[in-house]
C-alpha cells in the first residue's frame, strides 16, 4: 500500500503510516521496522575545544564523554526555559547531533556566535539525516553516528541522506505512538516557551556540573521543589473518534490547568498524549484534553520534578 504523509506540523512531509500503523507499531517493538526521520537538523560540532565548550554551555554533563558516548543537553534562556535540544554522539573528533524539525539554523547560529576564541566549528549538514531502526536491524556500515534511542528497542542513526536500510519502512504514527507510550517529551512538542527542565524529569540535565545558562533556577527549582508543571501521560476516552488538538486546554471543572502535547493512536493503550498540568492538580482527577476526558498518569513527580516512573 502507498505511503499516507503527514499534512501540516512539525513532521510535514514524513510519512505517517504505510496502511497498517497498529502492525507498525508491533514491528518496531519486536526489532525490526525504520522510520525516516529526514527533518531533524543534523549538526557537526568539531574541534579540540568542542566538549567542555558545549558542557560550559549546556544543562548536560559533557566533558569527558568517551569516544562513541552519547546524550541529550538542553539549551536554557538565562530564567531556564529550554530553548534547544540536541541529541548527539562524540565520535571521530566531532560532535554529531540531531535537534528538532524547523531549529536547525537558529541552533546553529545560537552556538555559532558563542564560539568566541574556543577552537570549535559549527556546521548544519544537509548531506545527512536521522533514521530510527529496530535492534534487529543490521548496523548500517555507511552510518556516521549512531546512539540508544528512547522510543522502544532500537538506534537512532545519522546517515548520509537517502540511504536505505534492509528494513520494513514504518511510520511517524508507530514511532510517536510508542514515544508517547513510553513517556518521553520532544522538546517543542510536548513542552512550550515557558517549560524549564524540572517539569518533564530533569530530562537532559546533569545536577553534578558547575555553571551554565539557566542553571540558578534549575538548581533551585530542584532543591526547594514544587516545579509549576508536571509531565503526565493521559489516557484519553477511547469512545470519541477524534484526537486532541496540539496545543489545546487541558481544563478541570472548567477552568484551563495545562496543555496538551502530542497525541496517537497507541495498538495496546489504545488513544494517549502526554501533557503538562499545574503542579497543584490532584494526579487522580479526570481533565478535559480539548473536549474529551482523559484520566492522568503520572510522569514526574510534582513535589520534586523527577521522573516516577521508567522509560519503557
Amino acid at each position: 500500500m502507498s505511503a499516507v504523509l503527514v499534512n501540516g506540523g512539525l513532521d510535514d512531509g514524513l510519512v505517517w503510516h504505510l496502511g497498517d500503523p497498529m502492525r507498525e507499531q508491533r514491528t518496531m517493538e519486536s526489532g525490526g521496522g525504520q522510520v525516516s526521520l529526514s527533518n531533524r537538523p543534523v549538526l557537526q560540532i568539531s574541534g579540540p575545544d568542542r566538549l567542555g565548550w558545549l558542557h560550559s554551555l549546556t544543562s548536560q554533563h559533557l566533558e569527558g564523554l568517551a569516544d562513541g558516548g552519547s546524550t541529550t543537553a538542553l539549551v536554557l534562556d538565562p530564567n531556564g526555559r529550554i530553548e534547544h535540544v540536541l541529541h548527539g554522539v562524540d565520535r571521530d573528533a566531532s560532535f554529531w547531533a540531531w535537534t528538532e524539525a524547523g531549529r536547525g539554523e537558529d541552533l546553529a547560529g545560537w552556538l555559532d556566535r558563542m564560539r568566541f576564541m574556543m577552537r570549535v566549528e559549527v556546521t548544519l549538514r544537509d548531506d545527512l539525516e536521522v533514521v530510527w531502526a529496530g535492534r534487529d536491524v543490521a548496523f548500517p556500515q555507511q552510518a556516521v553516528a549512531s546512539r540508544h534511542s528512547e522510543v522502544a528497542d532500537g538506534l537512532e542513526h545519522i546517515v548520509p541522506r537517502g540511504t536505505l536500510l534492509d528494513a520494513d519502512p514504518v511510520g511517524v504514527w508507530a514511532h510517536e505512538a510508542l514515544r508517547i507510550a513510553a513517556g518521553v517529551p520532544r522538546i517543542g512538542v510536548d513542552t512550550d516557551h515557558k517549560t524549564i527542565p524540572n517539569e518533564i524529569g530533569l530530562v537532559g540535565t546533569h545536577l553534578d556540573k558547575g555553571c551554565y545558562r539557566g542553571q540558578e533556577t534549575v538548581a533551585r527549582v530542584n532543591t526547594l521543589g514544587r516545579p509549576p508543571r508536571r509531565l503526565v501521560q493521559l489516557h484519553l476516552d477511547g469512545s470519541m473518534e477524534a484526537l486532541p488538538e496540539l496545543g489545546s486546554a487541558l481544563e478541570l471543572d472548567g477552568r484551563p490547568v495545562g496543555l496538551v502535547g502530542a497525541s496517537a493512536r497507541h495498538h495496546e493503550l489504545g488513544p494517549i498524549a502526554l501533557g503538562l498540568v499545574k503542579r497543584n492538580v490532584p494526579v487522580d482527577a479526570v481533565l478535559q484534553a480539548g473536549g474529551i476526558s482523559a484520566a492522568q498518569e503520572a510522569l514526574v513527580d510534582p513535589e520534586v520534578g523527577l521522573h516516577v516512573r521508567p522509560r519503557l
